[in-house]
């Protein structure tokens, strides 16, 4: 991520709360599948990635850029402009 120019250094994987869901439009979760919090009325995009964990930065480089591109793609939709 630092070579994008994003500092993820003190960052760590977030546990999806309930709070959290209840304030979303768009719930995004990443294989969580039926163990994920369902809110009736919330948006909800289950994302299927390749783990990175243990993976050298050539394999993590497209798991990066698939989910900068998922990312940019719902900004302009939930918020065109």
């Amino acid at each position: 991520m630092a070579e994008v120019g994003v500092d993820v250094s003190t960052q760590t994987p977030k546990i999806l709360t309930v709070e959290a869901v209840q304030s979303s439009d768009v719930v995004i979760t990443m294989g969580c599948g039926d163990a994920c919090l369902v809110f009736p009325g919330k948006r909800y995009l289950d994302t299927q990635l390749d783990d990175p964990a243990g993976q050298g930065v050539e394999a993590v480089r497209p798991i990066r850029d698939t989910i900068e591109t998922r990312v940019r793609e719902l900004i302009a939709e939930v918020a065109p402009g």
